[in-house]
């Protein structure tokens, strides 16, 4: 694709976003009251605000990825970001056209979608998808194109990719198929290589450097694998997160070198039975005693609780009618079970009479650490493990999950790279009807598409990892986050297909980067609470606002 046809994506792309604000400004006054959205109007038009939030963060990457087009200046970058560009735009014509023609739009409001017809059916002809596809085939790095990273950024990458190859992707197989956890020599390897710090500043013994630098060492991680390596990151940064924000000076000073030293080991406890994404209606219960606290109630989805010797555990201290701001934070300390004996399940009893206990949770992918459910009764807790005041616990936690998504989207483009690649090793080597699948020009049209989703969610995620920097981003983060996780689940799933039967099997890696992209959509909010409660109402009330 040549400059012009950039300039052409571009022009698409600023066209959408303003079609999408008047959507977000129509919805807005519809929904919202004073600048406050009606939690029942909202539900009420959930399937549009779903929509809208999927149509809103496609947008914010075609952006992203024409920025990144541009300053790469690559014909296979500028390729992509037109590709792309183009698919969101036909995602956008469709959806008001056809899904969701309650967007409130008159026909003469879309004349903007007709003036880029021309662009549309050049980027999505199949002699642009053959292009594409060649130009992908004829990489031995990069396939997908180059990441745009300075150079130190670029040798943080190297360093990580390096460590994913040798000591992480060498084992995930394994403890895939046979439902194990984590080495302990892969995982004091990881506290070395300084994983568990990279969310804490080095004033605190951690090894911070940015967002970006986190969300690097989170995709190549994933690269080796999801549940032993992509993964390992997410719960200290979660546990950092609210820590930097409301823990005191000699709280922060305690835990932060032990976290980073991979001395403790932490694991949230936020999710209930009976609560999952509604964090609000959390009912485990904090009750006043002499010294601190005594925890009682049930944890689910509680990842690597069995070898965590710390939880970062949301509990109620205030009546249940007080919602989220009876909610107080708190870092619970538990012995870790090592070795294989106990890996599924593990209970304690403290001299006071508390109890801990939790069981493993069987799951279809996302092996090497385990989820638990676990029960609290009567578990002591000193008043020095309180993170901040009573009823700040709710804010905190979502702090914190704020860089739980961004370092989720890292997970998923990590996971969709891999399979990317070995689908694109696999396509070169297989032989059908007496030619290699390769030269097939449907096999080069999903390349190109599976490469430009690719790109667009890492280009994506980069820009909000910036963001993140300054302070900003928490939209944008559960953006990317909703993006990525579902195009995941679609790259892993064509990757898997056009490598067959043999894709089925458990011959090959790529099925089970199947199974484990198909969680990254549920966890760290599941995509439809993400999609309607975060994403469509803060949009929804940023356009009331504006607007009053």
């Amino acid at each position: 694709m040549s400059q012009h046809d950039l300039d052409g994506a571009r022009a698409a792309v600023a066209d959408g976003a303003s079609l999408l604000s008047t959507i977000g400004q129509r919805l807005g006054a519809a929904i919202c009251t004073a600048g406050k959205a009606d939690t029942e109007r909202l539900h009420a038009r959930g399937a549009e605000a779903f929509a809208y939030a999927r149509l809103l963060a496609e947008n914010e990457a075609a952006r992203e990825l024409c920025a990144y087009a541009t300053r790469e200046g690559g014909s296979l970058e500028a390729g992509l970001a037109c590709l792309y560009a183009a698919e969101s735009l036909q995602n956008l014509s469709s959806a008001l056209r056809f899904v969701e023609p309650r967007f409130g739009l008159e026909p003469a409001e879309l004349a903007p979608l007709e003036r880029h017809a021309p662009f549309v059916e050049r980027a999505l002809s199949a002699d642009a998808a053959t292009a594409l596809g060649d130009a992908i085939l004829d990489r031995d790095r990069d396939v997908g194109g180059s990441y745009g990273l300075d150079e130190d950024h670029r040798a943080i990458q190297g360093t990580f990719a390096s460590f994913s190859d040798q000591r992480v992707r060498p084992v995930a197989e394994h403890v895939h198929r046979h439902d194990e956890i984590i080495p302990e020599d892969l995982l004091q390897a990881l506290a070395e290589l300084g994983v568990f710090g990279i969310s804490i500043p080095e004033a605190y013994g951690g090894g911070f450097v940015d967002h970006l630098t986190m969300v690097l060492a989170t995709e190549e991680l994933t690269r080796g694998s999801l549940g032993i390596g992509g993964g390992i990151i997410t719960r200290p940064e979660i546990c950092a997160k609210a820590l930097l924000t409301g823990g005191t000076e000699a709280q922060k000073r305690k835990w932060f070198p032990l976290i980073a030293q991979g001395k403790r080991i932490v694991s949230v406890a936020v999710t209930e039975p009976n609560a999952g994404s509604d964090v609000a209606a959390v009912s485990t219960v904090a009750k006043k005693v002499p010294g601190g606290y005594a925890l009682s109630g049930e944890k689910t989805w509680c990842t690597f609780a069995g070898r965590a010797d710390l939880f970062i555990l949301l509990a109620r201290t205030g009546d249940r009618s007080a919602g989220y701001k009876g909610l107080t934070l708190f870092l619970v300390e538990k012995p870790p079970t090592i070795g294989s004996d106990g890996q599924y399940a593990f209970q304690h009893a403290q001299p006071g009479g508390g109890t801990v206990e939790g069981r493993a949770i069987p799951t279809i992918g996302y092996r090497g650490m385990h989820s638990f459910a676990v029960s609290f009764s009567d578990y002591f807790v000193p008043e020095e493990n309180r993170v901040g005041a009573e009823g700040q616990g709710f804010i905190l936690q979502m702090q914190g999950f704020s860089g739980g998504r961004i370092q989720t989207a890292a997970r998923a483009v990590g996971l969709g790279e891999v399979a990317f690649r070995e689908a694109v090793r696999y396509v070169k080597d297989r032989a059908i009807f007496g030619k290699k699948l390769a030269d097939f020009p449907l096999t080069k049209r999903k390349l190109a598409q599976m490469a430009a989703r690719l790109q667009a969610g890492r280009q994506l995620a980069y820009h909000v990892a910036r963001l993140m920097d300054d302070d900003k981003g928490q939209l944008e983060a559960s953006l990317v986050k909703l993006m990525t996780c579902r195009d995941a689940e679609w790259v892993t799933r064509e990757a898997m297909q056009l490598h067959g039967g043999m894709g089925y099997s458990e011959e090959y890696s790529v099925s089970r980067y199947w199974q484990d992209a198909r969680v990254l959509s549920i966890f760290e909010g599941a995509e439809e609470v993400l999609a309607i409660l975060v994403i469509a109402r803060q949009s929804f009330e940023q356009h009331a606002r504006a607007g009053a």
